[in-house]
């Protein structure tokens, strides 16, 4: 049964204004973890004491591609220091994405998180199913030239939908490799582009993933929202809601 956390990427206009005081709120709010984005000047013992204060778990970290290549011990430590494994590679500019390069970087990034106690994983958007590597998305080739132990998959299930593909048919194909999806809602507006909305306002079929997601051994479901029509704040509480009723319905999640 799946565990929710929170993207806080979602909230960084609040945390930026107020960092403990939101933390504070996600955790008043229900939310079983968070994953970090940025920490806002805090050191790791001030991130640490907040996450024993809060009893929220650290899912994992979106830290920067260039961050992970160049800086990859002091990613580590920090993160072991407050808890956390699961280092995740979340964009790549469209300056960095010749793929051969990025695998290679990977592999290296990959092989130090294993020597230091960490895991390495990969987080995608849409252009990773629409830009293709030898005639196969570059999502497919990226995890194809990146041995499992060196690369975990971190599945943004939005973006693969509106990449043209199915998630919860790629979550079963990536089953096992697989320890967090993002749990994401958009609905496309007249012109084609995307607007994330908040889970159950949209047109992706969350139940089917969620499901998927279960049955693939998935561990975490992180709720994000890119950009928030209202509130971010009351976005993240009205998804949760939408978790908490799904879960009284029999769903395999539990908030």
């Amino acid at each position: 049964m799946l565990k929710v956390g929170l993207q806080l990427y979602t909230l960084r206009e609040e945390l930026e204004q107020d960092f403990e005081g939101t933390i504070r709120k996600v955790a008043e709010l229900g939310y079983s973890g968070v994953e970090f984005f940025h920490y806002f000047g805090r050191t790791a013992g001030q991130v640490k004491a907040l996450l024993e204060e809060t009893g929220l778990v650290a899912v994992g970290a979106h830290r920067p591609y260039e961050a992970m290549l160049n800086d990859t011990e002091q990613e580590i430590s920090f993160n072991l220091e407050i808890g956390n494994r699961n280092l995740i590679v979340p964009y790549l500019t469209e300056e960095q994405r010749n793929w051969p390069e990025v695998a290679a970087g990977l592999r290296v990034i990959g092989e130090k998180c294993l020597a230091g106690g960490a895991v390495l994983s990969y987080h995608n958007h849409d252009f990773e199913f629409t830009e293709k590597v030898d005639g196969q998305p570059a999502f497919d080739y990226l995890f194809e030239a990146v041995p499992a132990e060196q690369l975990q998959v971190e599945m943004d299930t939005c973006w693969v939908y509106y990449g043209g593909y199915d998630p919860a048919e790629y979550i079963h194909k990536y089953a096992g490799r697989l320890p967090i999806i993002h749990l994401k809602d958009l609905k496309k507006r007249e012109d084609g582009s995307p607007e994330t909305v908040v889970l159950g306002e949209g047109e992706v079929d969350l139940a089917a993933i969620i499901e998927a997601a279960a049955a693939a051994g998935v561990e975490w479901a992180v709720v994000e929202q890119d950009f928030c029509s209202r509130s971010p704040l009351d976005s993240v509480a009205d998804s949760l809601n939408w978790i908490k009723t799904y879960e009284n319905q029999g769903g395999n999640i539990h908030v």
